[in-house]
């Protein structure tokens, strides 16, 4: 009986441990969002710099005029 009980005893820690470890982790998936969303932003700024650039807008239209373009 009283290996039974020292096993119980053992698994209720054991069950505490792992609660206490998801609660510490309960915001970690809200915070990697936003550093993610945070980090689109960021991109999606810099590609509106980059495309106010005449140079490179004249690459795009180039490229994708080309790509329409049909050869006869």
């Amino acid at each position: 009986m009283f290996q039974i009980q020292s096993i119980i005893e053992r698994s209720r820690d054991l069950l505490r441990g792992v609660r206490s470890r998801l609660r510490d982790e309960e915001g970690a998936a809200t915070a990697e969002y936003a550093i993610a969303t945070m980090a689109a932003v960021a991109f999606a700024g810099l590609l509106v710099v980059i495309m106010q650039s005449d140079e490179v807008r004249g690459l795009l239209e180039n490229i994708i005029r080309t790509a329409l373009t049909l050869d006869e």
